[in-house]
């Protein structure tokens, strides 16, 4: 890792204050309508004026030599010049030459989860040699650990799938991201599968990524995953498992979509270590004959995808000019952990009191749900909207979209080529093998140096949750209004996304077990507002959502509302914020109410004195002086504005001293209990609705105005 640390001076150095103001110096010397004639090296003169280098290029413009810096080699991870840097793989690894790619489409009318029918039958698959042997990777154990990576992997000709003549499907899982290590023909139709747990690992058994060939169409098919480990599962409360067609997509434009029947999750016969595995099974009648399908267990954003869309942000003009991209470091495969720093450049000392914001994603590589907000964030912050322009004119972005490319790459669940969970090991000191997390670490911790950094949120997927919903700290050993206030961003955005996103499923404690998590690392090194926001790999039970699915385009929208709702929270105008600062007291007082009730016989009329005086009572005065004191937003010179609110100024203004009251009681109780209720009944409300447009859809009356 020697060439990373000779790149940690600069590997988060993007356009920020000191190199703006670096720059400035060599350009005042250039004429603003200068056409290059020559380029030269300031080692190609012999003037003492000129330090011997190459790093200063020699432009001749109007009859005299002018000074500019060379671009950086090596510091930008894609280029225009060039091809995208080539994968890279351990070197054992087998990898097919053909590029698997899929269409991005979103189904016309939300997909509902799976009703159990009660009949689900539940295979269980004693040893039998008899059994034939379609598909097996083999490759993955020639390790004990990494050792090194080649672009590509193994280089030695390929062990081809055996070429059945009748009519065995043939399976494929040798490509980026794929995950499948056996599959076993138990019946005529009926197949019996193994994912491959995660490289140099024997455990986490979750993603699962492979290709299917030569189906039959109108058969009814029947495939096991044998080797799950988790006890619960989404799977167990409606959630199906994607398909995609390539005669599909190519005919009807139709991308990944939910299919399946008799779907069950259940315990099978314990395994030759003695440890107790869960099942996966489904039915399935393919669409074509000899066709080309693929199953996943969430919609798949691989490496490639990623620089992909960095590629097209570097060769467009327009947002390359607030969007840097950079390398952060390199993983020990020896691929590139990108960085990029999204602002509108200034150039002057004003840049310097802006604030930061640092979103980062795929720790866990498995939880592709994550790199799709991110896409939908990245969309929404470069793109031509005002409110996107106003957030690049106030924050500072800083963005790692792919913290764990090595583990996407190989097709890994959750931990990295070290065969450890990233996201336990921010704390360490090893930085060749952790380099991602090492070097985000270090970066955070250099830009709080130079600004404050007002929110960080790490993005994930969760295997046994619906709906959306954040994980913070809790600073109930500090004062009331800190542990009130790193409560008030996720409440905001529950507000802007009532069908997905469930403020009552988010929980703001520090587990022993959690203390190595970047969340709880950037709260300890003094990000007040420091989260994981979770996305299920199923869908909603929230509002229209409920029931369904969620759509590739439901998780983008996430990036939207989450750009909406640091809008409200930061805005100078705060009405939005204190009425969740209200609703969140009121929260408390009906929880505290209730567990003085369940745990005492006091008398309800002494209860409801005791806590009007208590010291954890509401102190409105006390709070919005401390509130606004460490905010120190209001002095920005643009005032925040939502859309919906630059559209209804004056019916903000006239709920202001409204929103400084406190919300009827028995509403907030009635509504706590109902938000906090397990939902048992995923039958969608009305499943004849179609996908609504996310990005125009009005707040609830009960919440901001």
């Amino acid at each position: 890792m020697s060439e990373d640390s000779e790149k940690e001076d600069y590997s988060d150095r993007t356009i920020s204050d000191e190199d703006e103001s670096d720059e400035d110096m060599f350009m005042k010397f250039v004429s603003e309508d200068f056409h290059r004639c020559a380029l030269l090296t300031a080692n190609s003169f012999g003037d003492p004026f000129f330090p011997r280098t190459t790093q200063i290029l020699l432009e001749y413009q109007l009859g005299r030599w002018v000074p500019r810096l060379r671009e950086p080699r090596d510091l930008y991870g894609v280029s225009s010049s060039g091809p995208l840097s080539p994968t890279r793989w351990p070197y054992h690894c087998e990898v097919i030459d053909e590029k698997v790619q899929h269409i991005d489409w979103t189904p016309s009318c939300p997909e509902p989860v799976y009703i159990p029918t009660g009949l689900e039958t539940e295979p269980l698959y004693p040893d039998s040699k008899e059994d034939t042997v379609v598909y097996l990777a083999e490759d993955a154990y020639k390790e004990p650990c990494f050792v090194y990576s080649r672009v590509g992997g193994n280089r030695t000709p390929l062990k081809q799938p055996v070429d059945y003549r009748d009519n065995t499907l043939m399976f494929e899982a040798r490509f980026e991201s794929g995950n499948l290590q056996k599959a076993v023909k138990v019946a005529e139709y009926e197949y019996q599968l193994t994912v491959r747990p995660d490289l140099f690992t024997n455990k986490h058994t979750q993603w699962y990524y492979f290709q299917v060939t030569n189906m039959r169409a109108g058969i009814v098919y029947r495939f096991t995953i044998v080797n799950f480990t988790k006890p619960a599962s989404l799977y167990s409360r409606g959630m199906r498992p994607l398909f995609y067609s390539e005669k599909e997509a190519k005919a009807h434009h139709i991308g990944w979509q939910r299919i399946g029947d008799q779907i069950k999750y259940y315990r099978n016969n314990p395994g030759q270590d003695g440890r107790h595995y869960f099942s996966l099974t489904w039915t399935f009648q393919f669409p074509h004959n000899k066709d080309t399908c693929y199953f996943a267990h969430c919609y798949p954003y691989t490496y490639t995808n990623l620089q992909e869309y960095l590629s097209g942000i570097n060769n467009d003009p327009v947002r390359s000019k607030f969007c840097k991209i950079r390398v952060l470091c390199h993983t020990l495969a020896r691929n590139m952990v990108y960085i990029l720093t999204i602002t509108t450049p200034l150039k002057n000392s004003d840049s310097r009191k802006r604030k930061a914001v640092i979103l980062t994603a795929r720790v866990h590589p498995g939880e592709t749900n994550s790199s799709w907000i991110m896409k939908g964030f990245l969309d929404y912050i470069l793109g031509n909207s005002s409110d996107a322009q106003l957030l690049r004119d106030t924050f500072v972005f800083k963005v790692v979209p792919m913290l764990n490319p090595d583990g996407v790459i190989v097709g890994n669940y959750r931990c990295s080529l070290a065969g450890r969970d990233l996201n336990r090991n921010y704390t360490s000191l090893l930085k060749e093998s952790f380099p991602s997390v090492w070097y985000t670490r270090n970066m955070v911790h250099r830009l709080m140096e130079k600004r404050e950094v007002i929110l960080y949120c790490d993005l994930h997927g969760h295997s046994r949750k619906e709906n959306i919903f954040m994980y913070g700290c809790d600073g109930s050993d500090r004062s009331k209004t800190l542990y009130l206030q790193q409560r008030i961003f996720p409440l905001m955005l529950s507000k802007n996304c009532p069908d997905k996103f469930s403020f009552s499923a988010c929980k703001f404690n520090v587990q022993k077990s959690k203390e190595g998590t970047g969340r709880v690392v950037m709260w300890k090194m003094g990000i007040r507002n420091s989260f994981t926001m979770e996305a299920t790999f199923c869908g909603s039970t929230l509002g229209n959502k409920r029931g369904t699915h969620f759509s590739t385009k439901d998780l983008e929208s996430m990036g939207y509302h989450f750009c909406d709702s640091l809008l409200d929270y930061c805005d100078p105008d705060r009405t939005k914020y204190y009425r969740c600062l209200k609703e969140l007291e009121e929260m408390e007082r009906h929880i505290t109410l209730e567990k003085v009730f369940e745990d005492s016989d006091t008398p309800v009329i002494d209860i409801t004195l005791d806590l009007e005086s208590s010291s954890r009572g509401s102190d409105s005065s006390e709070s919005i002086d401390s509130l606004t004191d460490l905010l120190k937003l209001t002095s920005q010179k643009k005032h925040l504005k939502t859309k919906k609110e630059r559209n209804s100024t004056t019916a903000s203004h006239q709920n202001t001293r409204e929103g400084q009251e406190v919300y009827d009681r028995g509403h907030l109780l009635q509504r706590h209990k109902q938000s906090n209720s397990d939902v048992k009944d995923t039958r969608p409300n009305e499943p004849g609705d179609c996908m609504v447009d996310y990005f125009r859809r009005q707040l609830p009356n009960q919440g901001l105005v």
